[in-house]
């Protein structure tokens, strides 16, 4: 079994101070929630980006002060910047990050409802779109799937050659609209890829860590954060991003799986071919 990759979401697009004053703004907050995450376990950052009063962004000159000041204090930190932005973004705003070339990159692989009328949409021609421009730009990309659909259409696109090797999925369980997050969703969507991808699982709020561990058990890899979760445990509010990546940590203990560093993590999602 491959040592845990553990991806922290430090921020994102939806939560908010107001929610828990942990959530990071500023260049600075970002910096500090990453490199303490980065110490606690994490070697994937998942990056949205955001202006100081909170209003998330794709511009790429917002993300290049973000990346340029985190790697600054964790050089070798795997950055994994977010195209999905917020809903209501154009493809071409949210792909503009693209263009920093950065290490990695999510690649949304379904339309969603997010609730009321908000519609997060990802069409067939708009993931051709990202997947190409993300291997015309040699970025490592993670598809982020929603529910059992998405799987279906990555595994079309592979058939075509649009989508290529290597495979790493991300399972992204309990969004208002998508799958939630019992075993059963787990073990389908586990199953349902190709067998010589990997993937992460990121649980959302009370998901969180009942699919980490399961992750963890079944040999999988886990996302954890403030973007997907604001709560250590119920009741509780996380004082930052590490408390979330620590304990994800604890439970991978209880199972014997070593916690991948960034070199760790970039041989076993195959980034370095």
């Amino acid at each position: 079994m491959d040592k845990l990759i553990i991806t922290c979401a430090i921020t994102g697009a939806e939560t908010t101070k107001a929610h828990n004053k942990a959530v990071p703004y500023t260049v600075k907050e970002m910096v500090d929630e990453a490199k303490s995450a980065f110490k606690a376990g994490a070697s994937i950052i998942h990056l949205h980006a955001r202006y100081d009063d909170g209003t998330p962004t794709q511009d790429k000159s917002r993300y290049k002060k973000i990346i340029t000041a985190i790697l600054k204090e964790c050089p070798d930190l795997i950055i994994q910047v977010s195209t999905g932005g917020a809903v209501g973004m154009s493809v071409e705003e949210r792909s503009d990050v693209l263009n920093l070339k950065p290490e990695m990159a999510t690649l949304d692989c379904g339309t969603l409802n997010f609730g009321g009328d908000e519609i997060f949409i990802n069409t067939e021609n708009n993931i051709i779109y990202f997947a190409e421009k993300m291997d015309d730009l040699k970025i490592k990309y993670e598809m982020e799937c929603f529910e059992k659909g998405h799987i279906d259409m990555t595994k079309r696109l592979i058939k075509k050659g649009i989508i290529k090797p290597p495979y790493h999925y991300s399972f992204v369980l309990g969004v208002n609209g998508g799958m939630i997050g019992e075993e059963r969703d787990f073990l389908f969507l586990k199953d349902s890829i190709p067998s010589n991808a990997s993937y992460s699982v990121a649980g959302i709020g009370k998901y969180e860590f009942s699919l980490a561990e399961l992750a963890i058990k079944h040999g999988g890899h886990v996302r954890v954060g403030l973007e997907d979760n604001i709560y250590l445990e119920k009741g509780i509010l996380a004082k930052s991003n590490a408390e979330l990546v620590e304990k994800v940590v604890k439970i991978a203990k209880k199972y014997n799986r070593e916690i991948a560093n960034t070199s760790e993590t970039r041989k076993i999602l195959k980034m370095e071919e």
